[in-house]
């Protein structure tokens, strides 16, 4: 048997030992080849972690990020809410000058394109999750036990998130 630079196997049918020589480099080959093996499907299996890692922590900014712009939203919502109330108080009871109902309706606009939805109406039931009670009101009838009696100020939320619950007044049955 000759050794090349390769270490490559040649077979000399004429030396007796030759088999088992062949035979050794075989299986010392074969053993290389399962630790190459053994440290592809390692590297393989740590690229994999990392682009799991990768993909997740994206995932994971993307959403900090849209939690963010609507902390953003909630805090300059809630800034700006007293001051349409106050206009809108005052648009009910006659005592604003027509150019500040269209700042009033701007400023409805700007929520709605923000995301934000006012909620708050007579004669819907009460829900303490989307209203605070700040009174009640007595009533005979018993399919209004319950349910808004009036508002007193609307409420709001971005989605399914209340920014401000609904100031209202309650019927109840006496």
């Amino acid at each position: 048997m000759t050794d090349t630079a390769h270490d490559d196997i040649a077979f000399d049918p004429d030396d007796p030992e030759a088999e088992v020589k062949t035979e050794g480099k075989i299986a010392k080959l074969r053993a290389e080849l399962e630790q190459c093996r053994a440290l592809k499907q390692e590297h393989l299996d740590g690229w994999q972690r990392a682009k799991a890692d990768y993909v997740n922590a994206l995932k994971r900014f993307d959403d900090e990020k849209k939690t963010e712009r609507q902390r953003g939203v909630v805090t300059a919502a809630k800034a700006l809410l007293p001051a349409l109330d106050a206009l809108d108080r005052a648009k009910e009871h006659g005592d604003i000058p027509e150019g500040f109902a269209g700042i009033v309706k701007q400023l409805e606009n700007g929520f709605s394109a923000l995301g934000l939805t006012a909620f708050g109406n007579e004669g819907e039931q009460f829900d303490p999750l989307l209203h605070e009670a700040l009174g009640q009101d007595v009533t005979e009838e018993s399919e209004k036990s319950d349910s808004v009696s009036a508002v007193l100020e609307k409420g709001w939320k971005i989605g399914e998130t209340v920014v401000r619950p609904a100031k209202v007044r309650v019927y109840f049955v006496h």
